[in-house]
């Protein structure tokens, strides 16, 4: 059901953006959607920090046949150093040269995979210089390091991506933000090189450098020609099949801003950009082949239609040869203005630790301290806590929640159940129902009525992220309450039990992250989603019950309970079985798991749950019940919040945990 609901919303999207883009009737206009597209991705990843002095330093060099590798530190921002691999042509003068940015894909090893090594040298051979770099969490810049164990505690690539990647969503940013930071920053140290030509800069790389590559051509206007690799598809052809995938490859609202893969060609053009893909790649060739004839209709509005390529090899993911030697031919073509077949010739590759550019091989345990993702992205938290606008005196906290989470308040009537069914049992029963909360959208729920009930007009709303069954067993928690007299409807509310995402999981990744990516890249969140289910199912509870406390479980349930309470103040008591983490404290968790359905993108700027719980106590009524533990509503702000959320060293979340790391 909520698959259908969310990729509902995002075909109006597509067929809108089709509409957009066929009406670009000149290059006026195409100007301006350019101008858009890099304003509205800017935008979404949090905007650029400061440019700080590079400190780069060359830590060693190889001499080899026709080329040699210089061994590069740099900081693209201050504590946050870029490990990295400049491979500079020799013999052939002094240049200047063209110089190419080669981003790595996701493989453990960086700059220094075989493939990406065997491309870099095929380019210098050329008379490219080659700046490859490592990207957060890979090659000598893992994130998560265990030094006594001498691995990475998750693994390197997507998996460390996706941790600290999560919690870049609290402060409205995005991992993909310090990945494109550094590219920006290893154009700033080329300029500072006198044997590179400024006017003859390019990206290349594959997968996740393919990524990467397609990211800076749209927005790190230095670049003069591109050429990424396995990547580029279409949202229409990707959404259904693999899916969404790493946690930089879903920008907020990139959907339902009506962009699409197309759009980073779009933004690079009228420079010249060819689309290296494989037929039988997990990237969706149809996707490839649906955005190239797109894209090229855009390239002639511009009378560039010559700078826009696509090249196919019936192989799979990975930059193979063939994808190599297309690379070569078009910046032969475009960098050194001619032309030539971009035959590799047979190269050897260097062992990674001969590559390695720190001591240790990982900056981690190279003797100084460095920054992550992680400690950035909770520094930031940090500061936007402390000027939230809920902070701020006269603040209508209820107003904010309503709004950050894009809630559809009920109407009057708006849900009316279908009874579908009623079981009995001692003491007892329980009437099965089904109703509707918004168009597209229909939970169910259990509401267990108790044969003597202590107080008649009294019910609770019972809401746990392990569906409404999960305390229904005999003997259980429900059971129990209704034996003590209590009314209690336990309700599926969407990604929950019966309302749940389908089981198998795509692209690697499990049902649950897929299912709240492609709601982030709609702009919605499932907090949101759910708690415009929760307030439907008040609103029809009171309809039989006038007095309806709210109780959640676990930190989903409880989170949405708060929030109910907050947004409906006809609720009389919120109760919270477990410690409600802050998002402070997720931000500032060192690895966080079990976290994920509560996040909400950009929450920082305008409420932290301390702020939920102030709101609840003003209440007249005392609307936040602390007959519960104490630990529910124990420390959730400042010093204290790293303590207030499950901490797993050992894996990453099960939300999300995939199959082998990509190799490529």
């Amino acid at each position: 059901m909520l698959d259908v609901y969310l990729t509902r919303i995002a075909e109006r999207h597509w067929i809108d953006r089709r509409a957009q883009i066929q009406a670009l009737d000149s290059p006026e206009a195409v100007e301006r959607r350019r101008t858009f597209i890099r304003q509205t991705i800017t935008a979404s990843l949090g905007g650029w920090p400061a440019r700080t002095p590079l400190n780069a330093r060359i830590t060693g060099t190889l001499d080899r046949d026709g080329y040699r590798i210089e061994k590069l530190i740099f900081e693209s921002l201050p504590g946050f150093p870029v490990t990295a691999n400049v491979y500079v042509p020799t013999g052939r003068g002094a240049g200047p040269f063209p110089a190419v940015l080669g981003t790595a894909g996701h493989s453990n090893e960086g700059k220094a995979a075989d493939l990406y090594q065997r491309g870099w040298i095929g380019m210098a051979r050329r008379g490219m210089i080659v700046l490859a770099f490592d990207p957060p969490g890979q090659g000598e810049r893992s994130q998560y390091w265990d030094a006594a164990e001498g691995k990475s505690r998750l693994g390197l690539g997507t998996r460390e991506h996706t941790m600290a990647g999560l919690q870049c969503l609290l402060t409205g940013t995005n991992i993909a933000r310090y990945e494109i930071w550094d590219g920006m920053r290893a154009v700033d140290y080329l300029l500072t090189r006198k044997d590179v030509d400024a006017a003859r800069l390019a990206v290349a790389g594959n997968s996740g450098g393919g990524t990467q590559a397609a990211y800076l051509a749209a927005l790190e206007p230095r670049l003069a020609a591109a050429a990424p690799s396995c990547y580029l598809t279409s949202w229409p052809a990707m959404w259904s099949k693999l899916g969404p995938q790493d946690a930089e490859q879903n920008f907020h609202c990139f959907i339902s801003n009506g962009l699409d893969f197309g759009d980073f060609l779009i933004a690079f053009g009228p420079k010249p950009v060819k689309m290296m893909t494989a037929i039988r790649d997990f990237f969706p060739i149809e996707g490839a082949r649906a955005t190239f004839a797109e894209t090229a209709s855009v390239f002639a509005r511009m009378g560039a239609r010559d700078k826009l390529d696509l090249f196919e090899y019936d192989d799979g993911h990975g930059w193979s040869k063939p994808r190599r030697e297309a690379t070569y031919r078009w910046f032969e073509r475009w960098l050194n203005d001619r032309e030539d077949e971009g035959v590799e010739a047979e190269s050897t590759v260097e062992k990674v630790s001969a590559l390695q550019v720190t001591r240790t091989g990982q900056l981690a345990t190279d003797g100084q301290p460095v920054e992550t993702v992680q400690s950035m992205n909770a520094k930031l938290a940090g500061e936007m806590y402390a000027r939230r606008a809920a902070a701020q005196a006269g603040t209508d906290v209820r107003a904010l929640v309503e709004k950050r989470l894009g809630v559809v308040m009920p109407g009057p009537g708006s849900a009316t159940p279908a009874k579908m069914g009623e079981v009995g049992r001692d003491g007892y029963r329980i009437e099965e129902l089904l109703f509707p909360t918004e168009p597209g959208i229909s939970v169910p729920a259990l509401l267990f009525v108790p044969v003597k009930a202590v107080r008649r007009g009294a019910a609770v709303l019972w809401l746990d992220p392990q569906g409404k069954a999960a305390g229904a067993e005999p003997g259980g928690p429900i059971e129990q309450r209704v034996f003590r007299g209590e009314t209690v409807m336990a309700v599926d509310v969407r990604g929950w039990g019966e309302s749940g995402p389908p089981r198998a999981a795509k692209g690697g990744y499990g049902p649950a992250y897929q299912t709240f990516m492609r709601a982030y890249l709609l702009g919605r969140s499932m907090m949101g989603m759910q708690s415009t289910d929760v307030l439907a199912a008040a609103a029809y509870l009171r309809t039989r019950y006038p007095e309806v406390t709210v109780e959640g479980r676990g930190a989903a349930g409880g989170a949405l309970a708060m929030y109910a309470g907050v947004l409906d103040a006809k609720l009389v008591k919120v109760r919270v079985a477990e410690r409600v983490p802050s998002y402070l404290g997720i931000a500032r968790l060192p690895e966080h798991d079990g976290l994920m359905d509560v996040l909400i993108h950009g929450v920082l700027a305008d409420f932290d749950f301390p702020d939920l719980i102030a709101a609840l106590g003003a209440r007249e009524d005392g609307g936040l019940d602390r007959s519960l533990p104490d630990s529910a509503f124990g420390r959730v702000a400042c010093a204290a919040c790293e303590a207030s959320a499950r901490v797993s060293r050992a894996a990453p979340p099960h939300h999300w945990r995939r199959g082998p790391a990509r190799s490529i």
